[in-house]
């Protein structure tokens, strides 16, 4: 997911640097997204680690 995020930011940096604004927007815009979905996953996956630890 955060190899997704990265590869879409990267793109929406040359697409700004080429001109392309919208596409720049669209693809900033969808990384954002992507980042977003990894720090959820990877908060509950934490919480899930330190739940397990604290029961043992």
């Amino acid at each position: 997911m955060l190899k997704w995020a990265i590869i879409f930011a990267i793109i929406s940096l040359i697409a700004g640097w080429l001109g392309f604004g919208t596409l720049s927007g669209v693809a900033a815009g969808i990384a954002k997204v992507l980042f977003a979905i990894f720090v959820i996953i990877f908060l509950i996956a934490l919480l899930a680690v330190i739940g397990v630890i604290h029961m043992a």
